[in-house]
């Protein structure tokens, strides 16, 4: 049976009829209602205090003969599976949803093996309709639209996934993605492409966007990339350390979207496939390059000039006139992208950070610090306090600060001869001529460990006897640290000195010198030796 909704423009023009006096046939050929609906809802209205030929009919009343006459079907009865399910909705419920907060529901597919398991057959889609009708699975929630915010104010992020584009620095084609930017406001927006999601490319994106608009929005919405959100939380987000260094370095707020929900950034979420759709595919692309500069173009000629489906309006007029000047200034330096690291001090005073060495001072080998590298500086830090800074350098190199090293291992780790004849100087005139005596010649570096030997000696036995000792092996031209450590040890170090040429020299009386005699052996001439015989 099909039923003749009435609404309440039809009852409305049927009193008027009535109140002008038309009479009923005339009011059916005209408005296509029986003769029966008319009469009753003149009873109705005569009920509800109105009087024909009186007071003028308006809307209030034929809402109110509508509501007490409102047609439609009778309720429905339940199905032979409602009836079948009804008596365990309780049990349905339980499942699905328990009371306890620690526990998780059922999926529904377990919960109609448990139903077959006792005994209640029906099939899957009759129960899936039954627990959306009576138990509000999975219905959807009803939503509110969010108040525009105001000019300047927000710019939502998101990366999509283009398509594959020829990337000559690997000669082959690889994905490319488009990093959005738009303004929330007028919907303007700027497109970075680029074939990673890494954090530089995502700051590298945002920049090139504020130097787009020419301008920075007090908030960016993004979503929780991982490079630059550690922990994604809805009320207690933890950002990476490098990211929120250029937030701050920009003066915008990072407001992340909440976890696996793309009705928190609706705006740029939608922009996605229309970036694909309108402008990427079904065209020939060099590289990179060539997509970005059309991007570009297309951003300023096609985007920004559309009417917008939301706002009817176009976006780059918007901007122009209502929110570029809203935006906050785009000034200073292009953000510098720093990398930072957890890293150990090795037992050789050195850390490994981006494939180049820096070093550490002694005292802080073999514990962890905090490494931040830039273009210009790398920065070593300890519990939050610089202990060191050195140039950057290339994959490979090396930067070494030798005050790093412990006093009595630098000098060998320079290999500088000129710094430790300058310490031998320091211990006396003598020792210092002979550091230059022992490290003179064509190779002094095969020397510096006699040399340091030299140096430790007067730590050892003190500078005055060492430099006595020096003045004695240079008189005897003794260039060598070992015998010169046995005339130390020997005490000879204060034992007269060789005589000058022309001064007369006394000789002391061997110890082991034997008579002339000796060695003189008597003998006979061989011709005596002959006639005797």
């Amino acid at each position: 049976m099909t039923y003749l909704e009435h609404g309440m423009w039809e009852i409305l023009e049927v009193l008027q009829r009535i109140h002008r006096g038309e009479s009923l046939s005339k009011i059916q050929a005209v408005t296509s209602r029986s003769r029966s609906t008319i009469r009753r809802w003149r009873k109705t209205a005569q009920i509800l205090g109105w009087v024909p030929g009186g007071t003028e009919p308006d809307e209030s009343l034929a809402t109110q003969i509508l509501e007490r006459h409102q047609p439609g079907p009778r309720k429905a009865r339940p199905g032979e599976v409602e009836r079948l399910l009804l008596p365990h909705l309780e049990q349905i419920n339980s499942w699905l949803a328990p009371p306890s907060e620690n526990k998780r529901g059922l999926q529904l597919t377990k919960v109609h093996t448990l139903l077959t398991r006792k005994g209640i057959i029906v099939a899957y889609g009759s129960l899936h309709r039954f627990v959306q009708k009576y138990c509000q699975f999975r219905s959807k929630r009803l939503t509110v639209r969010m108040a525009e915010p105001m000019p300047g104010e927000v710019a939502e992020v998101d990366f999509g996934k283009m398509g594959l584009v020829y990337d000559p620095t690997v000669d082959r084609r690889r994905v490319l993605h488009a990093l959005l930017v738009t303004l929330c406001f007028s919907r303007h927006q700027y497109v970075h492409f680029t074939h990673s999601q890494k954090l530089s490319d995502l700051i590298d994106g945002i920049e090139d966007a504020w130097e787009f608009f020419e301008g920075i929005t007090i908030r960016v919405v993004l979503d929780n990339l991982r490079d630059a959100v550690n922990k994604a939380d809805r009320y207690d987000p933890i950002f990476q350390r490098t990211f929120a260094e250029y937030a701050e370095y920009r003066g915008f707020i990072i407001d992340p979207a909440p976890v696996r929900a793309p009705r928190g950034k609706p705006r740029v979420e939608r922009n996605v496939p229309y970036v694909r759709e309108n402008f990427f595919r079904g065209e020939e692309w060099l590289d990179r390059d060539h997509v970005q500069r059309e991007g570009i173009r297309w951003c300023l000629q096609v985007a920004g000039t559309r009417v917008h489906g939301t706002t009817h309006k176009r976006p780059l007029a918007v901007f122009d006139n209502l929110e570029k000047t809203a935006l906050k200034p785009f000034t200073g330096e292009r953000f510098d992208t720093p990398q930072w690291a957890e890293c150990k001090v090795h037992p050789d005073h050195h850390i490994q950070f981006q494939k180049s060495i820096y070093s550490v001072p002694s005292r802080y080998c073999r514990k962890k610090v905090t490494v931040r590298g830039d273009k210009g500086l790398v920065r070593i830090y300890y519990h939050g306090k610089l202990i060191k800074t050195h140039p950057t350098q290339s994959p490979g190199g090396r930067s070494t600060d030798y005050t790093d090293y412990p006093q009595e291992l630098t000098n060998y780790t320079l290999r500088d001869p000129k710094r430790l004849i300058r310490q031998a100087q320091e211990q006396g005139a003598y020792t210092g001529r002979f550091a230059q005596a022992l490290l003179a010649g064509n190779f002094p570096w095969a020397k510096l460990r006699q040399a340091q030997k030299l140096i430790r000696l007067s730590n050892k036995y003190g500078t005055g006897r060492v430099d006595q000792a020096c003045r004695r092996a240079i008189a005897f031209d003794l260039i060598n640290v070992r015998r010169l450590e046995r005339i130390i040890n020997q005490g000879l170090e204060e034992d007269g000195l060789p005589n000058k040429p022309g001064e007369q020299i006394i000789l002391l009386s061997p110890k082991f010198l034997r008579p002339e005699g000796s060695f003189t052996h008597p003998h006979q001439d061989k011709e005596e030796t002959d006639n005797g015989d």
